[in-house]
């Protein structure tokens, strides 16, 4: 089905952006679409999703018409689930050919998420030149047979062609949200969002993700204590699962000193408030990281493809841009570690200056550049 955007209009280029499944696939998509029309403002763009993820709801959103295929990844915790799996590959391959054959794209983009297979497979079939944009440091299974016919690889991190033909490879870095890092701490905005808390306070954030993350919630929630003894203030974002058990623990506080929310809607303000920031390590919450220039601590999600949050993470531990505490490791250790962290500001001053170093700020300009020059 389409999920149309009301404006439409006759344009010269056409290009499909396919993917999403989570928050940091859908973004970046979102920022080259973005690009590529303050690029060609007639451009017209179509988005590939998969049926029931968030993609359907946050592309509109944004002014883009989605197509959504019945398409789902692998469950590798259990493989009986995967019975109907072959069954849906194919007709979702059958559905992307007859997307291209009605869209008649002039390029195509694959950003990572269960739809990218299929519709960059049938992009290939048809003819229909296409990038992929590897956000992490270790490439997955699906991304390193795509790229056989793919025409350019657009990546994060140096070193991709263990991967990857080198002559395909183009590093840009990850595309992030426009508003990212346009906000100061000094903002008034900052404190009338996050209403309560004390702009002279040392303040964590805490982020797991679109979803959230059990680990780390367990992890602050047992360590509230410590972290308010100590003078700090809290932003937690816990995602849907955890919120109900959150406020109850921040009623234990006096007011001002603990926020919850299931979702944070403003990140550029909970960037803009943070002296420290505790995160999952996808390549988006990393990419931003890198732009706002905030100190980090990673927890990677140990059940990531081919734990690719690790490797992320360690990039940026080897630059001395970040520290990792392993996901098993955090209810022993990630209190201690960033009681430790606050307790140094010179440490902090040098990692955000080196994090910051690793920014890639005209990412989704240079992705849409490469995807202009394949549409030609």
């Amino acid at each position: 089905m389409f999920i149309e955007n009301p404006a439409s209009e006759t344009v010269s280029k056409r290009i499909i952006i396919s993917g999403g499944g989570t928050g940091g696939h859908i973004f970046p998509a979102i920022a080259i679409a973005n690009a590529l029309k303050e690029a060609d403002p007639g451009t017209e763009i179509l988005f590939v999703g998969a049926k029931g993820r968030m993609e359907m709801e946050k592309v509109p959103q944004a002014g883009y018409s989605i197509f959504g295929l019945d398409i789902a990844g692998i469950n590798r915790s259990n493989m009986l689930a995967n019975l109907g799996f072959p069954v849906k590959l194919v007709k979702s391959l059958l559905a992307a050919r007859k997307v291209i054959r009605d869209f008649k794209p002039d390029a195509a983009v694959g950003v990572g998420g269960y739809a990218s297979g299929p519709l960059l497979l049938a992009a290939g079939f048809s003819g229909v030149p296409y990038l992929i944009q590897e956000q992490n440091s270790y490439a997955g299974v699906t991304n390193k047979f795509l790229a056989k016919k793919a025409q350019k690889i657009c990546v994060a991190y140096p070193g991709m062609e263990q991967f990857f033909p080198k002559e395909k490879l183009v590093i840009t870095g990850n595309p992030v949200r426009g508003d990212i890092g346009s906000v100061s701490k000094d903002d008034p905005r900052v404190w009338e969002y996050f209403g309560g808390l004390n702009p002279e306070i040392p303040t964590l954030l805490i982020i797991g993700g679109s979803q959230g993350a059990r680990t780390i919630n367990e992890s602050i929630d047992a360590g509230l204590e410590r972290l308010v003894a100590a003078g700090y203030q809290v932003i937690w974002q816990t995602g849907k699962l955890y919120i109900e058990k959150a406020r109850e623990r921040a009623k234990a506080f006096p007011a001002g000193r603990i926020w919850v929310s299931d979702f944070i809607s403003q990140m550029p303000y909970a960037y803009a408030a943070a002296d420290v920031v505790i995160s999952r390590a996808g390549a988006l919450s990393i990419s931003e990281l890198c732009l706002v220039g905030k100190p980090a601590i990673f927890v990677p999600l140990p059940t990531a493809a081919e734990d690719h949050q690790t490797q992320n993470a360690l990039a940026l531990v080897r630059e001395e841009a970040g520290r990792l505490v392993p996901d098993a490791e955090a209810r022993e250790k990630l209190i201690p570690e960033t009681l430790a962290l606050f307790s140094q500001p010179e440490v902090r001053k040098a990692m955000s200056r080196r994090i910051r170093q690793l920014a890639k700020p005209t990412a989704a300009r240079d992705i849409a550049g490469e995807v202009r020059k394949l549409a030609r």
